[in-house]
């Protein structure tokens, strides 16, 4: 059986979710540098902070990315020897980490300069994301294309798309899409209309920053949101980093990537189990979180 390590993005945060990595210096000296680089106390935040303030995505996409690094981390150390990594969203970046295309202090640096692009591009041009369930993704994007500031942002597995853009047209996309047969339209607890033309600025300038950021070859395959085929070529994970902010993740097409190892087994390395639930979904993945699996337990799984 292979496994594959998958890391969650914005929408899984919570209060506590550091508190349950288990301990490494390493870890100790991200948090501290991630302090450094955003001036917030990340520690007082992911112990007392509010769901807004955790919302923000200049808290969550740091906090995010320290917990997904620590269990991928904490995992590889532990035996687990994936076949590849993906992840959702800003989760992508912890997956190069992993996989050693950068150091993980660079991809915290990026990271960081991430959700300070979005955060303003997000005050610039107001939005938000709802999820779709029970509709194909192409029929949503039939229902919502004469709808104005409104996009498909994920195609997170079959019967489950988000959308994204102005709340205005969000909440008109929403009720055109009950009217089309969805089963439910649930907003969505981000700060912004993510993957949409409302993050192209930021994108642009997170595309300059990577110009001069050091990658290497990926040590282990990484199936990125972009274009969801394995890729270990350093140029051309850089290139779909770039385009990842502004345009849709294709996560179904990311599961059926990771279901060609078949038979494989994907461990969702962070908090919650959101994509262990999307995986499900998908023919070939089994599939396991840590939180109510249990470390113990997962690693007598994935290590048979």
């Amino acid at each position: 059986m292979h496994s594959v390590l998958v890391f969650p993005g914005q929408g899984s945060q919570r209060v506590g979710m550091l508190g349950g990595v288990p301990k490494m210096s390493a870890l100790d000296r991200l948090i501290d540098a991630a302090d450094a680089l955003v001036g917030l106390d990340f520690r007082q935040l992911d112990a007392e902070g509010t769901a807004v303030e955790l919302a923000d995505t200049r808290v969550a996409q740091p906090l995010l990315y320290l917990v997904d690094w620590a269990w991928g981390t904490f995992l590889l150390e532990s035996g687990v020897g994936p076949v590849a990594v993906a992840g959702h969203s800003l989760g992508e970046l912890a997956a190069l980490a992993i996989a050693g295309v950068y150091s993980a202090e660079a991809g915290l640096a990026l990271v960081c300069e991430r959700s300070r692009l979005m955060a303003q591009a997000a005050a610039a041009s107001p939005g938000t994301m709802a999820a779709v369930l029970g509709m194909r993704s192409e029929d949503v994007a039939s229902a919502i294309s004469d709808i104005a500031s409104v996009w498909l942002a994920n195609d997170n597995s079959p019967g489950q798309v988000v959308i994204s853009g102005r709340k205005d047209g969000v909440e008109t996309a929403a009720d055109a899409l009950r009217e089309a047969g969805a089963r439910r339209v649930a907003p969505l607890d981000v700060s912004g209309g993510f993957h949409s033309p409302l993050m192209s600025e930021a994108a642009t300038r997170f595309s300059e920053i990577l110009v001069d950021a050091e990658f290497h070859d990926a040590a282990i395959p990484v199936v990125q949101n972009v274009r969801p085929t394995p890729a270990t070529d350093a140029d051309e994970i850089k290139l779909a980093l770039a385009e990842q902010i502004d345009t849709p993740v294709r996560w179904t097409e990311t599961m059926q990537a990771l279901a060609a190892y078949s038979p494989v087994t994907l461990v969702e390395a962070g908090p919650g189990s959101v994509l262990t639930g999307l995986a499900r979904r998908v023919n070939g993945i089994e599939a396991v979180d840590i939180e109510s699996t249990g470390v113990k337990r997962l690693l007598e799984e994935v290590l048979v």
